[in-house]
């Protein structure tokens, strides 16, 4: 907070504030747990009566052994919690306990620092995108150049005449090969566009003579004028953020065509979990470039003629941008770099075959959007806004008193001091009122149900109702939302602005939302979703017999794990009893623990435990499956889809239980949702394709998950859902079948 006060803690001070020995914290702590280390602690005992209840007996240890001694000796709910959740008790004073017989061969003195070899810290702070350290430790040499960094210069120079760029043009016409840079800004009066940007200029990189060419584009005339080479498939098109590109020259009359290679899409291939990446980040990681190390003034490039940019002598220095030209230079110096990389680790097909095709198809989803019914929209919004009023109203009638209910002090003042009500968690501004703690007092009060339903609608209210409203294009009357392959690290596609994957599915108040997204007037809504694609995956890479013959036969899954489970005949499985057996199926896929699966189901973390067990007895090639690919992880650092896309998982090595934890869990479910995120991807292509070869009156508008969405003309629906759900249960061969469930609508609500 700023301040410098210092106080210490000694073994008095302890003593006197708390009431137990240090080393009794550590039992404290196993019992109320520790959200900043993610140590879970017992449900519902918080600090004071941990306090009480190692002030009383000393140890955990005392506690569960007086407990079995004499069971009246702890009494109601506490006593319940305590018994039921012994395990986390004991996981938690392990996690609280400072190992110190760690082996520490190395004396004081073998840490004393040594002298730099500066080539090497350099090549480290380069990998790491450290590049003030590398200005701060005076890593570069004189004339600007980071130290150990070579490469040729390579030349601007603008293009001024129709002759000049003639010149360029049939030099690409010649090679097949386009590695360009369309560089735009943000412009807030292009409101009617799906791409609110203005071209400001073009940089191309001709690698024959290293020459990065510019020419301002300011209008959609100056864009014309390269319309034939980007519309011509026979030369590849080399660059960055091309899904952007594809919209904003479709937007302008301009298809382009022969998209080869995104540098970020290979990038992300790679490694999808480092995030999306900055152009200078890709150059240093890459190709040892540093932007910062070469961007250099006129003079100074006059008297070292070392610079990267070194500019053409009759040019001068104004109106050449010395980052765009950089970018330009980047991605086509990146490309035989990257491909190489992803051949070697087996990857080059994705890239070619999956990746490069969808930049295309997710542009044309982006570039078609969904046509949004506004008035639907504002009457659902209305409608909001009087449950928002009624709730606030009932909630003050509960609480006995006006308040800001958006307030976490003001609201947990009136839960935790006038209503009394169990304290599960605070944080440094008072009390936590964050959903987890309301659900653990929804039986507390009924004001807490209330509460909770009054912040549902009031994120459905200002997300999808005065969120969606402005980002409806005024031209279109449609909502184009951006479809991103560079984001999750498991290959799944993500959209933004806004996301059109997270609006409610399930709760009836939320599903509304979709009442306001229509098709045109004569067209209707193909709806397609794969059915338990990831188990259908999970059978297939487990090889488990008994899932596999369940989905030949058509059995219902997750009766059947019911009935394999509990040892019952799969007619006699109830409806509960499948809803139990279909959280451990999905759960098994994203690697649910015996604690996140008693939260799930709402049961003792033993119970939970122990139905996981028995469920992996019965599947047994599920089992195999889970332990061989945590210790396939381990081994390599990463793992596969069934095309080969990795995902590296660094935190199996972690000194941090639970942090390995995440990492086991990442092992395990990757493989599964990877390659159903790989398998969505294909079937995409495939049905973009099969539209476009027959030429149907239809286009892909949505993906959501397993879902696909088309908008086709009524007049030939039918022939659009066979092409949707050949392509999709057909485009690739498993150990069991694919299959799709179809539906139409006339509104998106009414789908499925």
């Amino acid at each position: 907070m700023g301040k410098t006060e210092v106080e210490d803690f000694d073994r008095q001070k302890v003593l006197e504030i708390y009431g137990v020995e240090p080393t009794g914290m550590i039992e404290v702590k196993g019992l109320m747990g520790d959200t900043s280390d993610n140590i879970p602690g017992v449900p519902g005992v918080g600090e004071k009566t941990a306090l009480g209840l190692i002030q009383e007996h000393g140890t955990i240890d005392a506690i569960y052994q007086k407990l079995e001694e004499d069971p009246t000796c702890i009494k109601g709910k506490l006593k319940e919690k305590l018994l039921e959740n012994k395990e986390l008790a004991y996981l938690s004073k392990t996690l609280g306990t400072i190992n110190l017989e760690v082996p520490i061969e190395e004396s004081i003195q073998d840490f004393e620092r040594q002298e730099w070899n500066k080539e090497d810290v350099l090549a480290t702070f380069q990998e790491l995108r450290f590049n003030r350290f590398i200005d701060r430790f005076q890593l570069r040499s004189e004339n600007g150049q980071a130290l150990a960094q070579q490469e040729e210069a390579f030349i601007r120079k603008k293009i001024e005449t129709a002759s000049q760029r003639k010149e360029l043009q049939e030099k690409i016409q010649t090679q097949k090969e386009m590695t360009y840079y369309l560089a735009k800004e943000k412009d807030g009066e292009l409101v009617e566009n799906r791409i609110a940007k203005r071209p400001i200029s073009l940089h191309i990189w001709e690698p024959k003579e290293n020459i990065v060419y510019q020419e301002k584009i300011q209008t959609n005339k100056d864009l014309a004028e390269w319309k034939e080479l980007w519309e011509d498939e026979k030369i590849r098109k080399n660059g960055q953020e091309l899904t952007e590109d594809y919209v904003f020259l479709k937007e302008r009359g301009i298809s382009i065509q022969g998209i080869d290679y995104d540098i970020e899409v290979a990038a992300y291939d790679l490694n999808p979990s480092g995030g999306k990446q900055k152009i200078e980040e890709l150059a240093v990681t890459y190709l040892n470039l540093d932007i910062h190390a070469f961007e250099t003034d006129e003079k100074q490039e006059q008297e070292t003629q070392m610079t990267l940019f070194a500019t053409a002598p009759e040019e001068k220095e104004e109106d050449l941008g010395q980052k765009e030209a950089f970018v330009a230079y980047v991605i086509g110096k990146s490309k035989p770099v990257l491909l190489q990389k992803l051949e070697e680790d087996e990857m080059l097909s994705l890239f070619q075959e999956v990746e490069m095709p969808l930049v295309c198809v997710l542009g044309e989803m982006q570039y078609n959007g969904m046509k949004v019914n506004r008035e639907v929209l504002n009457q659902f919004g209305d409608e909001m806004k009087q449950k928002i009023e009624e709730l606030t109203k009932e909630i003050y009638e509960q609480c006995g008193e006006e308040f800001n209910i958006n307030s976490t002090q003001q609201l947990g003042k009136i839960l935790f001091e006038k209503l009394k009500l169990p304290v599960y968690k605070k944080n440094k501004t008072g009390y936590a009122t964050d959903v987890e703690v309301l659900e653990k007092l929804k039986k507390e009060h009924p004001v807490i149900e209330s509460i909770l339903e009054y912040r549902r609608v009031m994120k459905l209210n200002s997300t999808y109702v005065d969120g969606l409203i402005p980002c409806i294009n005024p031209e279109t009357g449609r909502i184009h939302s951006s479809f991103h392959q560079t984001i999750t690290a498991t290959g799944r596609i993500s959209s933004t602005e806004p996301n059109l994957q997270n609006i409610p599915t399930r709760e009836e108040l939320g599903k509304n939302i979709r009442k306001a997204f229509v098709p045109e007037e004569g067209y209707v809504y193909i709806d397609a979703d794969y059915s338990q694609i990831e188990l259908r995956v999970l059978a297939h890479i487990s090889e488990d017999e008994t899932m596999i013959q369940a989905f030949l036969h058509g059995e219902d899954i997750h009766k059947q794990a019911a009935s394999k489970v509990l040892g019952i005949p799969i007619e006699e499985v109830t409806k509960e009893q499948r809803s139990s057996a279909k959280a451990v199926n999905f759960g098994i896929v994203y690697g649910i623990s015996d604690y996140g699966l008693s939260e799930q189901l709402g049961i003792p973390v033993k119970e939970a435990k122990k139905y996981i067990e028995q469920y992996l007895e019965k599947y047994t090639g599920i089992q195999k499956f889970m332990e061989d690919i945590v210790e396939v992880a381990k081994e390599k650092g990463y793992v596969e889809t069934m095309f080969h896309r990795r995902r590296y998982i660094p935190e199996l090595k972690s000194n941090n239980y639970m942090v390995r934890q995440f990492g086991a869990r990442a092992a395990m479910n990757t493989p599964i949702q990877g390659t159903a995120a790989d398998i969505m991807k294909l079937a995409m292509i495939h049905v973009y394709q099969e539209l476009k070869e027959k030429k149907m009156d239809a286009k892909l508008i949505l993906q959501v998950h397993d879902e696909l969405m088309i908008e086709c003309r009524e007049s030939q629906k039918e022939e659009v859902k066979e092409i949707l759900k050949k392509s999709m249960e057909n485009v690739i061969l498993l150990k069991v079948p694919l299959e799709a469930d179809l539906s139409e609508a006339n509104s998106w609500y009414d789908a499925k």
